[in-house]
Order: structure tokens, then sequence, then C-alpha cells
């Protein structure tokens, strides 16, 4: 008799990893969805890269490097957004090069085999150990309490940051701690989820949860199921077609992309792009 995939303790972890990783990206996603900054991702992935290989050439502990170095991208993104003349998208693709600059570069000088430090990059879902999986449980459980205390003032924000400063609400500060939150839930994933895939868990399951609804509150409650339900997907079909996990959770997610899109109620109405979140 065949045993279930989660019988293996290994899978539990990743099931664990997962779950938790597609909830935080998912939440982070919307933001980046909604604030026109689905670059960011891809730009902290490779800052949190960079910073882990970083820190391997000194000796220290890969995920500390990571944070610093991400949390720290996600900083200057912020002032140099806040610039009249740079967009965020601008912002972050000037800090997205320097990242993957100093990323090769730390690669390059990196003495012996390279097999840690792109570790980092394609990462293992499949390795998860329990730090992993407590690091991403913890970051989800802020990620998600941070959304539910902030609720009005994130709407006033991803709707319209200018306006909601005019209103007297903390919107730079709104704004900085969206930015860290999204440094922080990428950093947590580098080392089981690794800095390409976190990318795709970032955009697919908000772009699919856009697709679905108007209302940002059941936006974020989607982005996060989905996300979830992406990488439960893509475990069980790299564990029955045994094929590269990070692989099955990357087309999973895009898979229910576009079946969201196909099915968006968007697609029924002309007006739909004219609404706004609320």
């Amino acid at each position: 008799m065949d045993m279930s995939p989660f019988d293996h303790a290994f899978m539990r972890h990743a099931l664990l990893a997962g779950v938790f990783a597609g909830i935080s990206c998912g939440l982070v996603g919307v933001f980046a969805v909604l604030m026109r900054l689905t670059f960011i991702g891809v730009c902290l992935a490779h800052a949190a890269f960079a910073g882990g290989l970083a820190a391997l050439l000194f000796g220290l502990d890969p995920l500390l490097g990571a944070l610093v170095l991400s949390v720290g991208a996600a900083a200057v993104i912020g002032p140099l957004a806040d610039k009249g003349e740079v967009s965020p998208d601008t912002a972050v693709g000037v800090v997205f090069t320097a990242m993957l600059g100093v990323a090769i570069l730390c690669l390059g000088i990196m003495p012996g085999p390279k097999s840690a430090g792109l570790n980092l990059l394609w990462g293992s879902i499949l390795t998860a150990s329990k730090r992993d999986v407590w690091l991403l449980g913890g970051v989800s459980f802020v990620v998600v309490g941070g959304i539910i205390l902030f609720y009005k003032e994130i709407l006033a924000v991803t709707c319209h940051r200018h306006v909601a400063a005019l209103a007297g609400i903390p919107a730079t500060a709104i704004f900085y701690a969206i930015l860290f939150a999204t440094g922080m839930t990428v950093t947590a994933c580098l080392p089981s989820v690794g800095g390409l895939l976190v990318y795709s868990l970032i955009i697919n399951p908000a772009a699919a949860a856009y697709q679905l609804t108007y209302r940002l509150s059941w936006m974020f409650v989607f982005a996060a199921a989905l996300g979830a339900v992406s990488c439960t997907m893509g475990l069980f079909l790299a564990w029955y077609a045994d094929v590269p996990a990070g692989a099955a959770i990357v087309v999973s997610s895009s898979l229910i992309f576009l079946v969201c899109s196909f099915f968006s109620p968007k697609n029924r109405s002309q007006s739909g792009k004219a609404h706004a979140p609320r």
C-alpha cells in the first residue's frame, strides 16, 4: 500500500512551510499588485540573496545577512520613491540592479563550491527544517496581525497615498512598513522557498485574487488562501508526478491565476476597471 506523502516528516515540514509562505507572500503581494510594485518581489529576493551570499563569505548565518540587506533595500526604495522625479517602479529597478550586481560579485569571489550560495537562489522546500517552519509561521502571524490592526490605514494608502497623507494618516510610515513587511517575508522564504520561487508566490496569488473581487478585505483573504493552495497543489504534484517541487508550485500558482482570470466577474463588466478597492 502506497504511503501518503504527508506520512513523511519532511513532507509535513514542506507542507507547513509552503502554507505559511503562501499566506505571507500572498498578503504582501496584494500591496505589490495594487500599488503597481510588482517588481518589488524579485528586487527584494535578489537583495536577500546578495545578503545571504555576503554572510556566507564572512562565515555568518546567511539568514541574518539576507534580513539585513533585504530590509536595507526596502529602506532605500522608500526614500527614492518619495522623490518627485522618481516613480516607485524606477526606484525598485535601481535597487534591483544594484543588488544583482552585489549578488554576482559575492558569488564570483566565493571560494570553493558555489552550491551553498546557489541553494539560496533556488531553495529547497522539501528540506525545510523546523526552524524554517517556525520562522515562516511567525512572519505570517506578524503580517496578518498588522493588516488586521491597521486595515483602514492600509486601505487609504493603497487607494491613494497622497490623499491619505492629507487626511492625517501616516501614509509614509504605512508605506515603509509595507516595504519592510515584504522584505521580512522574502527573507523568511529564502532558505526553504528560494529567491526565484518567492517572486511567483508574491505576484500570482495576489493577481488571481484581484480578478475575483473589488473589495480589499476579500482580496487579502483570497490571496492568502490561493497562495497556500498553490503550495499544497505543487507539493502533491511533485510527489505523484516526480517533478521538482519548486517548479510544480510555480506552475500551480500560474494555473490558478489563469483559471481565476478566465472566470473573473470583471471580464463581464466593462466598468470593472474603474472600480477601486474598498
